[in-house]
């Protein structure tokens, strides 16, 4: 899936916003290379490289980025990379899930280790964090691509099991197994997507009072600076 974060709802907007346009860039990019590399490099047959590229769209990417991205492909040949998951915990204890795409695991794995260690927390072994998680599709819309009543009937039918609105964008809820057949019954009807993720949905979340605030966002800050890092997924929630 294309590089996005998500800590239970919760991201932090940093300041430097050119540098973290350069990072999303670079994740999304990644994406793109290996879905054109796995699969066909026509959008239109491979959904991973379309969703991929409908990403890169959102974060508004150059054309030409999005084309050396799936030109790259065929360049790259010696890279094998790897979508690999790590668990653990991080400050006050909070559920940690971190998926990376990765040529090298090993330096991968060491970078994410010293990274929980210096922030008091700890990686753990696969199942350690995800039973606090369920899995899903998740497929979003901007609101003005269609009317809230429009997108709950038409996520319906393509067979979604939940459809939710918000301020800024639908959220249409899916099996994960199920959610390129979601999504291509919705592109009869949609054009632009905002993301199409497989995302770990906290079970419950565990609250955590705002003076720890600053230590979390901080810990998820250098978790993103790493570039093999793709997704980071929480079940922290802050007080208000």
């Amino acid at each position: 899936m294309a590089g996005h974060s998500h800590w239970a709802g919760i991201k932090h907007k940093k300041g430097k916003a050119d540098k973290q346009r350069s990072k999303i860039f670079s994740k999304i990019s990644k994406e793109i290379t290996i879905a054109a590399k796995l699969g066909d490099k026509d959008p239109a047959m491979n959904p991973r490289l379309r969703s991929a590229i409908q990403a890169a769209r959102s974060a508004n990417m150059p054309k030409d980025n999005i084309e050396r991205a799936i030109n790259k492909s065929s360049i790259s040949t010696e890279s094998n990379f790897e979508n690999l998951r790590y668990e653990g915990f991080g400050p006050e204890k909070v559920a940690i899930i971190v998926e990376a795409l990765t040529d090298n695991k090993n330096r991968t794995a060491s970078n994410i280790r010293t990274i929980f260690q210096k922030a008091g927390g700890s990686l753990g072994t696969q199942g350690s964090a995800s039973h606090n998680f369920s899995q899903l599709g998740l497929i979003k819309i901007d609101k003005n691509e269609i009317s809230e009543e429009d997108i709950f009937a038409l996520a319906i039918e393509a067979g979604a099991e939940e459809c939710k609105s918000n301020e800024d964008f639908h959220e249409v809820q899916c099996q994960m197994n199920e959610i390129y057949n979601v999504k291509k019954e919705l592109e009869k009807s949609i054009t632009n997507f905002i993301s199409t993720e497989i995302e770990w949905i906290p079970l419950t979340s565990v609250q955590i009072p705002n003076e720890k605030k600053v230590d979390l966002i901080n810990f998820f800050e250098t978790l993103e600076e790493d570039d093999d890092i793709q997704n980071i997924y929480s079940n922290v929630k802050f007080s208000n």
